[in-house]
């Protein structure tokens, strides 16, 4: 090849790298704008007026929690115990045994005083099969239902308490998590705040419980993660929920609602066929479901979400672990991205076409495989000779100044909003993660997506795979 043309290619590569990166940013700054818009816009609107007398009485809309539970004795009982303890009278707690290999039923019936009932299940009931369905003796778990049956995985699960639900809302939770007492007053509150459109589902922010303080099933005290990979989940927790949710909220964009704290209005769900069970990604690709109902439909829908610190469940604490969750994470996006691709820059979707599908495409789904593979690239240019040494050095450098700058926004936008750590050391340990996180934990998320990628693409993988719980702590 001629020089002439290859420096005139190279130098159009420097090009699309520069150009590619001042997008980047500008949309950080604007999803950094819009979040921050949207959080104090929910502070104002939440400042006044007190609706926890209405949402306590009788007449308050019944909602149904749905818990899905596979091999989690070591917390089911303190976390069924703080579902039954949230501060909302019409409600009941559903909790899924999805095959259990431990003692999960066990525990929940000596600490519950459960006793199989007799209910009628429709003969052409889609799901796996139920061994039985358990209430309590005592009148104070009364709200408390539990379902055992054959293991059919999360999806099945949540289909089966969604199905067998008799409440027009459903909330479809990790059985790990634990809610503020609190957390149904927001969540009902959200259902009925809109007149100009339905609300078909409402989600929230999840918060980091590791080496928090767990008494009678309740959060006694918040404390920073003292496992080092849980402090690097817990910023990116942050940055994700508190930034990134935030401003597609205000957009109307939303995609996605954290399979760990969703709730949504049942008729729409069941029309739409419930969770799909072929998929690793049910809470994503649900969402999509729904979103496309509403608008093939012609119907003027929304779907809320909360800020508030209400849910807060445990994350990995080994790389093993970690890469496993994560690895799930990638085969579920590309599976829902694929099923749904015909809304990608497709009008017909509106904002969720022409800006969200294509954010979670290029971003979500390809920024980590650009990464991975631009890693060898950048190698082989360097070997070869043809590596534009200064140039890459300084778009490396204000990639990674501003990569911190974004996370030093989201934990100090963290200290204005809600101020869940209020120690001085904990913010400066949470900005030193931030300045390590580009060499220690984001190297290992991108491997992880690489391999979700690849075991999707060979088929090698499809199932949930297995995450082993180490428990919260507990008040002595």
């Amino acid at each position: 090849m001629d020089s002439g043309v290859f420096n005139v290619l190279l130098e159009y590569i420097n090009v699309v790298f520069f150009t590619f990166s001042l997008i980047l940013f500008s949309l950080f700054v604007v999803m950094g704008y819009l979040s921050s818009r949207n959080s104090i816009h929910y502070k104002n609107k939440n400042s006044f007026g007190d609706l926890s007398k209405v949402m306590a009485s009788p007449l308050a809309p019944g909602l149904t929690i749905v818990a899905p539970a596979y091999n989690e004795g070591m917390n089911i009982v303190e976390n069924v115990r703080s579902l039954l303890s949230l501060k909302y009278v019409n409600y009941e707690v559903m909790v899924v045994n999805d095959g259990s290999k431990d003692d999960t039923l066990q525990k929940m019936i000596d600490a519950y005083d459960l006793v199989k009932i007799n209910q009628k299940i429709d003969p052409d009931w889609k799901s796996k099969p139920i061994r039985g369905i358990y209430k309590s003796k005592q009148e104070s778990f009364s709200k408390l239902t539990v379902i055992d049956k054959d293991n059919g995985g999360k999806s099945d699960a949540l289909n089966t308490g969604m199905y067998l639900s008799k409440n027009p809302y459903v909330g479809c939770i990790d059985v790990d998590c634990l809610l503020l007492p609190d957390a149904l007053l927001h969540v009902v509150k959200a259902f009925f705040q809109r007149s100009e459109k339905r609300v078909i589902a409402v989600g929230g922010v999840i918060r980091v419980a590791n080496s928090c303080i767990i008494n009678g099933g309740a959060l006694e005290e918040i404390r920073l993660p003292k496992n080092w990979l849980a402090k690097f989940q817990m910023l990116e927790y942050t940055r994700s929920f508190l930034l990134g949710r935030m401003a597609f909220g205000r957009l109307d964009g939303l995609l996605i609602i954290s399979g760990a704290f969703g709730f949504f209005d049942r008729e729409i769900a069941v029309a739409c066929g419930g969770y799909d069970t072929h998929t690793v990604g049910e809470d994503m690709e649900i969402v999509f479901r729904m979103r496309k109902y509403m608008i093939e439909n012609e119907l003027p829908h929304t779907i809320e979400y909360i800020p508030d610190p209400l849910c807060w469940t445990e994350v990995p604490e080994s790389v093993k672990i970690l890469v496993n969750q994560r690895d799930r994470w990638s085969r579920g996006n590309l599976e829902t991205l694929y099923t749904h691709k015909n809304m990608f820059f497709n009008r017909k979707y509106g904002r969720l076409g022409l800006i969200s599908y294509p954010y979670w495409f290029f971003y979500e789904w390809l920024a980590p495989l650009l990464e991975f593979f631009g890693f060898f690239t950048i190698i082989l240019f360097y070997y070869i000779g043809i590596l534009n040494v200064p140039f890459f050095i300084a778009i490396t450098a204000l990639i990674y100044i501003f990569s911190i700058m974004f996370s030093f926004y989201a934990i100090l936008w963290e200290v204005y909003s809600y101020n869940e750590y209020n120690r001085t050391k904990d913010i400066l340990i949470l900005m030193a993660c931030a300045i390590l996180e580009p060499f220690i934990f984001h190297p290992i998320v991108v491997f992880a997506a690489v391999r979700g990628n690849y075991k999707k693409l060979f088929k090698i993988q499809s199932g949930w795979g297995t995450i082993t719980r180490k428990g919260f702590a507990k008040a002595t």
